[in-house]
């Protein structure tokens, strides 16, 4: 797999799927719009009406989280020697993170109704 990252931003996701999906929350990397490339083995798993999951089908390593209307896709954090680098800048679903753990610093802590409202906001 290969991208481009030319700020690199990482994400923090505490919502049920991903902490079930990962033991703990899951975190990605932003990448440049359309820098992804698969070469290897990647399936993928629609895991609610708005997202999807990518995993390796070999090894089963997760890969990525992508939203289905755009087409967005944030990389596992994993995938990225030392995280990329990227400092934390946002967590969603952070009034559902587990009271056992917790991240410093000042960045945005994005509450379950602000990030449905931004990824699969209501039509009218």
């Amino acid at each position: 797999m290969q991208a481009t990252v030319t700020e690199p931003t990482m994400r923090a996701c505490h919502c049920d799927m991903c902490r079930r999906h990962t033991g703990s929350m899951f975190m990605s990397i932003k990448t440049d719009d359309g820098s992804i490339r698969v070469s290897g083995p990647a399936t993928r798993f629609r895991s609610s009406d708005w997202a999807e999951r990518g995993f390796c089908p070999t090894c089963g390593s997760t890969l990525w989280y992508g939203l289905v209307e755009t087409g967005e896709i944030n990389l596992a954090a994993g995938l990225f020697d030392n995280a990329g680098g990227a400092p934390l800048t946002t967590e969603f679903f952070s009034d559902m993170c587990p009271t056992g753990y917790a991240f410093a610093g000042n960045h945005r802590r994005m509450t379950t109704d602000e990030t449905i409202a931004l990824f699969a906001p209501e039509e009218d």
